[in-house]
């Protein structure tokens, strides 16, 4: 006999079921899950903790013509599992496989592309603001978790959305907040009768009475909102403009079930908060639900091996950097926009409590918040992945760079991530910072030089930008003394006599070591996109015909720009290689440096077909 699972393809077959068949469906999905990700890698936790969410979220509403939009989408394998792709899961993430985030391109159920968070709430405005124009008969709901919720823009999106009268729907999934002790009987009992088609006309026919009555109608809106508050913490989101119903249970599905039925017949802006737990069904994940966030392949009896890599990698690189740097500084701080764990700050943050700001996922704040402690006399150390630095370009341009402001920016993530795919890789920060004036911008070839230049750019006195990639290099860690390099020079690491010179910004400098041997050309470790170091390449100019500039990142105004703007003066030819102009899909990172010409191989083949032609 086949599982319940096994019979649903889409949300369709899911709302031919009976409810007492939801749960037995849920325990199959999230076991399906868990097995699916053991052998892809990918997001576990956070995909846990919405199995009955998912469920109920497309037993109740008509997708697609009722909109689901996911905030990040890192909480979306059921949901690609109940909308098609079930036989598909085992290319999760993988080259040509399916994506690990939402992708307009990939199903019609998944109706906007996320991955970066708090974006929920705004696009299912626009969508749903866009059926009332055209008078459908269409439903939207945004999914967020608590996290999201801690951006500026989220609270920018309700605030807007509570001032109109389009029929939206925000869930919070709630599954970090300190109110499980809330969520219970009496809580659950409350939210489908505050959710109910009667609470909601009485509310509305003591509204239309009491508007005659001003003092009344006051005293009703002061009372009902004091019932509200001693039961649930809804007061702030009534205050934005909606009916705030819960926090419920979002493991019962009975309750999950009846509350959304009741709320996708009420109109206008509805705020359900449901408590879930992340990992939920899966002990280890339960127990550690951070370990268990991004996960690779592991076997699900055992679980994850804790032992991990023996090589440093760049980010812990910096870990250690800013913990030694901060023994003999106590102007230093550290900030990070929700993302200790991820940037290298664990330890920092233990060691240096008082000197540590997780300011949430808030990059804008963050950057500005850098810059407010720079002008007070701190050194503040800003560590934020290379994609999320794009979140708050405005604030490091206007509030750090105009006024040049002494704040060093640990920028990990540069270059291909893999499996994340084109919304994480970090493919476009040489480029956008180069354009900054006052700004100095580093690309370290190994670890060692990591190093450097992290102290470097800390004694810097303005803006500073080391710039690193996911993972390890060439491994080259030593604990030799710290000192200052000279900014903007590069360096030259072998010299040739073919008349090619190759420059290089960043770790690419290993494949570009076998390349320049087999040219005999001559070789650049660039080090510093900005400044660039000029005399450098006119000196090249003079004995070599042809420069070749190599750098993980967009070729449209990245370091292979700077130095061909260096010698447009002269005749030496410029071939710049780098990411082509467009979105890279997710993958190994190695089949993706492949697919971009970028290994050893394609160098070879780029330099050659552009000196024959």
């Amino acid at each position: 006999m086949s599982s319940i699972l096994e019979q649903i393809n889409y949300p369709s077959e899911l709302r031919e079921l009976e409810r007492k068949q939801l749960k037995p469906l849920a325990d199959e999905l999230r076991q399906f899950i868990i097995e699916s990700v053991a052998k892809t890698g990918g997001h576990l936790s956070s995909n846990l903790g919405t199995v009955e969410l998912t469920i109920a979220l497309h037993y109740i509403f008509d997708t697609p013509k009722d909109k689901l939009i996911w905030d990040v989408g890192h909480q979306t394998y059921a949901h690609k599992i109940l909308t098609g792709r079930r036989e598909r899961m085992g290319s999760l993430r993988q080259f040509g496989g399916i994506a690990g985030f939402p992708l307009r391109d990939e199903s019609e159920y998944d109706c906007f592309g996320t991955a970066h968070s708090s974006t929920s709430i705004s696009a299912a405005l626009g969508m749903a603001v866009a059926a009332k124009s055209r008078a459908e008969d269409t439903r939207v709901v945004a999914i967020i978790g608590d996290g999201a919720m801690t951006a500026g823009m989220a609270f920018e999106a309700l605030n807007n959305a509570g001032a109109m009268d389009a029929n939206l729907l925000v869930v919070l999934n709630d599954n970090d907040m300190s109110i499980s002790e809330n969520v219970g009987a009496l809580n659950n009992y409350l939210a489908r009768l505050l959710s109910g088609r009667f609470y909601s006309a009485a509310r509305k026919a003591g509204e239309k009475v009491f508007k005659k009555i001003p003092p009344v109608i006051e005293l009703a809106r002061r009372a009902e909102e004091h019932m509200k508050g001693m039961v649930m913490p809804g007061t702030l989101f009534e205050e934005f403009g909606f009916n705030y119903i819960g926090p419920i249970d979002g493991h019962d599905l009975d309750v999950l079930c009846s509350t959304l039925k009741n709320l996708r017949q009420l109109d206008g802006p509805q705020f359900l908060h449901v408590v879930t737990r992340k990992g939920k069904g899966y002990e280890p994940a339960e127990d550690d639900a951070i370990l268990y966030h991004g996960v690779g392949k592991f076997d699900p009896p055992s679980g994850i091996s804790k032992s991990g890599a023996t090589q440093k990698t760049f980010t812990q690189v910096f870990g250690d950097w800013i913990c030694d740097e901060a023994r003999t500084d106590d102007l230093l701080v550290g900030i990070t926009p929700a993302m200790r764990e991820g940037s290298g700050l664990v330890r920092f943050s233990q060691e240096y409590p008082d000197r540590y700001f997780d300011v949430g996922i808030a990059e804008q704040h963050a950057v500005t918040f850098a810059g407010g402690l720079a002008v007070s006399g701190y050194k503040p150390v800003v560590a934020i992945y290379s994609t999320f630095l794009q979140r708050a370009y405005d604030q490091l341009i206007h509030d750090i760079c105009l006024q040049n402001l002494d704040v060093t920016f640990a920028v990990d993530r540069g270059g291909l991530v893999g499996a994340d795919g084109p919304t994480h890789h970090g493919a476009f920060d040489l480029a956008f910072l180069r354009c900054i004036p006052n700004i100095v911008i580093m690309t370290p070839s190994d670890e060692n030089e990591c190093r450097q230049m992290l102290h470097t750019a800390y004694r810097h006195p303005g803006p500073a930008v080391v710039r690193y990639p996911r993972g390890s290099g060439s491994g080259v860690v030593t604990e030799t003394q710290l000192s200052a390099l000279e900014i903007g020079k590069a360096e030259i690491v072998l010299k040739g006599d073919s008349g090619i010179a190759i420059l290089v910004f960043g770790t690419m400098l290993d494949v570009a070591k076998k390349v320049a041997a087999c040219l005999s050309a001559t070789l650049v470790n660039m080090r510093y996109v900005k400044p660039i170091d000029e005399n450098l390449i006119l000196e090249l100019a003079k004995s070599n015909e042809w420069f070749v500039t190599l750098e993980d990142g967009v070729i449209a105004g990245g370091g292979g720009s700077a130095v061909a703007q260096v010698v447009a003066q002269h005749s030496t030819k410029v071939l710049s290689l780098g990411y082509p102009d467009q979105f890279i899909t997710h993958g190994d990172p190695g089949t993706l440096v492949k697919e971009t010409g970028l290994d050893e191989s394609g160098i070879l083949n780029s330099i050659s077909k552009w000196i024959s032609d």
